[in-house]
């Protein structure tokens, strides 16, 4: 068993590197790069909304408003779970537990489409309030229209955006689940299924930052 275990995990490194514990590092080297130019993106969106709530104070203040704190604070709370299950997922193949690994990476795919589908129910509920910027975009008060539309302009780039990384998230998910399934993780070689998981709880950190920026600061202010 040993020896069929070595075979499977000599199968798996790569010709261009001299060690497993290399390709680890190179892989997640790679990951932790390209993280950070994740970061860089993000941040631009975060800069760019800051300076136009600094100049708009009141009109974001009210235009967060036709945020659903409850949805909003539901799916933060989907998102904490999910980081779990992802972190039980990577601590069960670290461990050699398959089942375990199948388990954690189901329920992990089942907490990110439960974060989407509550997310669909809120864009179309500001769609049908005529809040998606554009043509149709209708604001009650029309001293806030051009400011409430910059921010639901950056409401929908950037939870838009993190939305799509979690779609990608999960096609990761998917992927792994498919190689825990055919036996290709064990406790000596996992490194696919931990840096997934960095780009999971990435993907989660930046809607804890989303989440408070856009539907609760300011709240209090009318």
């Amino acid at each position: 068993m040993a020896d069929q275990a070595a075979v499977h995990d000599h199968d798996e490194l790569q010709h261009h590197f001299e060690s497993p514990e290399q390709q680890k590092d190179a892989a997640s080297l790679g990951m932790w790069v390209f993280l950070v130019t994740e970061i860089l993106f993000f941040g631009g969106l975060f800069c760019a909304y800051m300076i136009y709530r600094w100049e708009n104070p009141l009109s974001f203040a009210r235009a967060s408003h036709h945020m659903n704190v409850g949805l909003g604070t539901l799916n933060t709370a989907v998102l904490i779970c999910s980081s779990l299950t992802m972190a039980m997922a990577v601590h069960s193949a670290a461990t050699g537990r398959r089942k375990l690994l199948i388990l954690f990476l189901i329920l992990t795919m089942i907490l990110g489409a439960a974060f989407l589908g509550i997310k669909v129910i809120e864009y179309t509920d500001h769609i049908e309030h005529h809040l998606l910027p554009g043509p149709r975009f209708h604001y009650p008060d029309p001293a806030d229209a051009r400011p409430a539309e910059m921010f639901f302009s950056l409401y929908f780039a950037m939870t838009g955006l993190h939305a799509i990384h979690m779609i990608v998230g999960l096609g990761i998910m998917a992927t792994l689940l498919v190689m825990a399934n055919r036996g290709r993780f064990t406790a000596a070689y996992n490194t696919p299924v931990e840096i997934s998981g960095l780009y999971w709880h990435f993907v989660d950190i930046v809607w804890i930052f989303l989440f408070p920026l856009l539907y609760l600061i300011g709240r209090h202010l009318h």
